[in-house]
C-alpha cells in the first residue's frame, strides 16, 4: 500500500508501520513531504491508500470527498518547542520543561530576536497568528524567516540564519547545533494533533483501515512517546 505524510511525521510513521507489518499487516509504503503538497496531492486525486496530516487539513479533504471521515483516527499530539543556535555539532536533547514561565517572557524574547525561524504548515500558521493577536506583526513581522516547504527550522537554527526557531519538539530532537530551550508556555502553547484517514482513491481501504486501527492503539503508545510525540487524548 501506498501513503503520504508532512515531514513532520515521518520518522515515527516509520517505526509505527514497521510494527504493524510484524504485527501482521500490510506494508505502507510511505512519502513524507511539506503538509501543503501532501494536501494538494492527495485533493487532486492522486492514488494514495492512507493519508497522514495534520487533523485540520485532514478535515478538509474529508469535507471535499478525498479521504474517508469515518476511518479518520488521531495517531499523534505535537507540541511546538523553541530551539537556538548551540555552536556545537551534538544532537539536541529533550527539554524537561516549557522554554519560557509564560507568555509575556516569550513575547519579550521575540521582541529582542533578530531573526525568527518557523515552519510551513499549521504550526507555524498559529505562531504567526499568535504574535498578531499580541500587537506584535509591526514589531516583529519583517523579522519572522518561513522555512521552505519540507525543509526544518532546525536547519535554519544551526546554520544561524535564524537566532530563534520554533517547530514541533520531534523535529527538533536530535538535531545538531541547536540547544532546545523548551515547549511553548502552558499559557500559549500550540499543540498539533496528526491524524490518518483512508484515501477514497484506495484500492485496499479495508486493509488500510486495519493499519489506521493499530497506529491508533495502545500497541502503539511506546512507538510515539519514544519519538517525542504525546498520545491523543
Amino acid at each position: 500500500m501506498r501513503a503520504i505524510s508532512s515531514m513532520a511525521t515521518r520518522h515515527v510513521l516509520a517505526d509505527l508501520l514497521a510494527a504493524a507489518e510484524i504485527a501482521g499487516l500490510p506494508a505502507v509504503e510511505v512519502e513524507s513531504v511539506g503538509g501543503v503538497d501532501a494536501a494538494s496531492r492527495v485533493a487532486d486525486g492522486e492514488a494514495f491508500d492512507l493519508v497522514f496530516l495534520a487533523s485540520g487539513a485532514l478535515r478538509k479533504l474529508a469535507d471535499a470527498g478525498n479521504v474517508d471521515s469515518a476511518t479518520a483516527r488521531s495517531i499523534v499530539l505535537s507540541q511546538v518547542a523553541v530551539a537556538v543556535p548551540s555552536g556545537s555539532g551534538e544532537p539536541a536533547l529533550r527539554p524537561d520543561g516549557p522554554a519560557f514561565a509564560d507568555a509575556a517572557e516569550l513575547q519579550a524574547t521575540l521582541r529582542s530576536a533578530s531573526r525568527i525561524g518557523y515552519s510551513t504548515g499549521p504550526s507555524g500558521t498559529a505562531l504567526v497568528q499568535m504574535i498578531d493577536e499580541w500587537g506584535l506583526t509591526d514589531e516583529v513581522g519583517d523579522r519572522l524567516v518561513q522555512a521552505q516547504p519540507g525543509i526544518p527550522v532546525a536547519k535554519s537554527v544551526a546554520a544561524g540564519t535564524v537566532d530563534l526557531g520554533f517547530q514541533q519538539l520531534s523535529e527538533l530532537v536530535g538535531h545538531p547545533g541547536i540547544r532546545i530551550l523548551g515547549v511553548m508556555p502552558d499559557d500559549c502553547a500550540i499543540d498539533t494533533v496528526f491524524a490518518g484517514a483512508v484515501a477514497t482513491a484506495s484500492s485496499s481501504p479495508a486493509q488500510a483501515a486495519e493499519v489506521l486501527a493499530f497506529l491508533a492503539s495502545d500497541d502503539a503508545a511506546a512507538i510515539k512517546t519514544r519519538h517525542n510525540f504525546g498520545i491523543p487524548a
